[in-house]
């Protein structure tokens, strides 16, 4: 039976890197290992800006061995926004990827994001930012939250960035700009244009891990958004602080639901733990022969989100 074959969507990735020695090869790895199917990447081009360790070296070890890869050095770090200039001069496709050389996106990341632009409403697509910091940690824990929050932003007014992708509708973005994700932002919708983000194309980053740095960034993001709208006029969602503050309040609420409940736990294990004690220890009863709790004696089937019981033996991994 004869079937019509899909035209692919074809991009170019343009990739901006300073000193990402101890990053490249993954996040090259990682976007030549992309799983494919509606989309295609046609060629990678990446600018290396003012680098003086081992970052140029390793890119043109993956050069001899892949022909899409392109690298156009500059010799002195000029900012990102010089960088995505450079990808912009040279990248011959019609909708443009632009990832930053400290990320490294998902195995599914641009086929996520690129396959939605078969709508030609679309103008940008942004992926969904994962930190690979340990939780842990305070400055790590803070910075799984910001972007939890994010995330939740993201699904009512996307504010996009580190991994986006673009229709190629305007040849460079001004140089005084130092957050050039927005700025796309602000040319696409100007252009009626449709914003999209992307929850299911992941990139992972790693957050700040120190106080310093964490404050370092957030105070450098935020100048640069407020310069954004006071001298071109685009508003970024993260600056809505209504919004923002009701997914905070509904964190911090998540958060101490779970400290009242753990509370409970704790004082119901004490408790029980003491009456134990009295048991063995006064009482010198070990319950070889205990008191039914009778509430544990049926044991109910999962029921999937569906409203269906499960009834097979093999309880699939999410009821495990």
């Amino acid at each position: 039976m004869w079937t019509k074959s899909v035209e692919k969507l074809s991009c170019s990735i343009g990739i901006t890197a300073h000193n990402e020695e101890a990053n490249m090869a993954q996040i090259l790895q990682a976007v030549l290992s992309q799983r494919l199917h509606a989309v295609e990447i046609k060629e990678i081009i990446i600018v290396a800006s003012g680098c003086t360790d081992r970052t140029i070296e390793i890119i043109q070890e993956f050069m001899a061995q892949e022909p899409r890869i392109q690298l156009y050095v500059q010799e002195k770090r000029e900012g990102k926004t010089s960088a995505v200039n450079i990808f912009l001069a040279h990248a011959t496709e019609s909708i443009c990827v632009v990832e930053s050389g400290d990320t490294v996106p998902h195995e599914d990341a641009i086929e996520n994001m690129v396959r939605m632009f078969a709508d030609p409403a679309v103008g940008m697509t942004g992926a969904h930012k994962v930190p690979v910091n340990t939780p842990e940690q305070i400055v790590g824990y803070l910075s799984h939250l910001r972007l939890k929050m994010e995330h939740q932003l993201c699904l009512e007014i996307p504010r996009l960035g580190e991994l986006i992708a673009f229709r190629k509708v305007f040849d460079c973005i001004p140089p005084d700009i130092a957050m050039d994700e927005a700025f796309v932002e602000a040319l696409i919708i100007r252009r009626g244009l449709q914003i999209r983000y992307a929850p299911d194309a992941v990139v992972f980053n790693m957050g700040p891990e120190t106080v310093q740095d964490f404050i370092k960034q957030r105070r450098r993001n935020h100048a640069g958004h407020l310069y954004l709208q006071e001298k071109y006029g685009y508003k970024v969602s993260s600056l809505e602080g209504t919004r923002l503050l009701k997914i905070a309040v509904d964190e911090i609420w998540g958060a101490l639901r779970l400290i009242w409940i753990l509370g409970v736990l704790a004082v119901l294990e004490g408790y029980s733990r003491m009456l134990g004690w009295w048991d063995y220890k006064i009482r010198k009863r070990t319950h070889v022969v205990w008191d039914i709790a009778w509430t544990t004696k049926e044991v109910k089937r999962p029921v999937d989100p569906k409203g269906i019981n499960i009834t097979s033996p093999h309880l699939p991994a999410k009821w495990e």
